[in-house]
């Protein structure tokens, strides 16, 4: 009995040493070398800056397009996308049509991606029919780019007014409540 408690003990010694001399060697092994980090300098023209809206203005401006419709007893939704397109902020007002919301996106990523009103480029349509083909644009009047020292930051899409003409003057108060 005298040699088989001797044998565990050592045994758990041995097994027990070894564990630690594998602690410690995997805790003193060196580090490996960090990831190779790649520098941007903007001195040398590789960084663009562009203005983006908060998510505050945009619901400043789509409170004010509410507002503006409220007052005229027109029901609409509206959606502010940034200057990519990105949907930032989308608002459907009570009682607006369910077409609207889904109407006042394409409306401020048209707006946004050819820096003018909607209203001006369905107007373009009869030189160039086939720009209505491009996924994701709505020609119809409605929607307003947002513009920072003369370039599009953002766009404001209306729908839901029974005109565009209606809509676009909307999507014009959001426009002015950014101006303030």
């Amino acid at each position: 009995m005298k040699k088989k408690l001797v044998l565990g003990a050592t045994v758990a010694a041995v097994l027990t040493a070894g564990t630690f001399g594998a602690v410690s060697a995997s805790a003193s092994a060196p580090a490996a070398a960090p990831a190779a980090v790649a520098k941007a300098d903007a001195g040398n023209g590789n960084l663009f800056q562009t203005n983006h809206l908060t998510i505050e203005a945009a619901t400043d401006a789509a409170e004010a397009v509410l507002d503006a419709a409220q007052k005229e007893n027109q029901r609409v939704s509206v959606a502010i996308v940034d200057r990519n397109g990105n949907t930032i902020l989308t608002m459907r007002g009570d009682g607006a049509g369910p077409q609207s919301y889904e109407a006042a996106e394409k409306k401020a990523f048209t707006a946004v991606s050819w820096n003018a009103p909607t209203s001006e480029l369905a107007k373009r349509l009869t030189n160039a029919p086939t720009l209505k083909d491009i996924p994701g644009t709505l020609f119809l009047g409605g929607g307003a780019p947002v513009t920072s020292k003369g370039a599009p930051i953002a766009g404001i899409g209306v729908a839901g007014a029974p005109s565009g003409d209606l809509d676009e003057k909307f999507a014009r108060a959001g426009v002015a409540e950014l101006a303030e």
